[in-house]
């Protein structure tokens, strides 16, 4: 696998998880770790990492 390839799959796994994120925001949808709630708050941090690392891999790649 080539440095381009890793940077593209690396940044299409990170956007799609973004996007996930997103989604739970938008829908407020419900997570639980271990019966616990997960507030939406981290879905707002995750999806801004996710994102910012979808970003670098799409740029890496040229």
């Amino acid at each position: 696998m080539t440095q381009k390839q890793f940077n593209l799959v690396t940044g299409t796994i990170f956007a799609v998880i973004a996007v996930l994120h997103l989604l739970r925001l938008i829908y407020h949808w419900n997570a639980l770790i271990a019966n616990r709630p997960v507030p939406l708050g981290v879905s707002v941090v995750a999806c801004v990492v996710a994102g910012y690392l979808a970003w670098q891999g799409f740029r890496l790649r040229k």
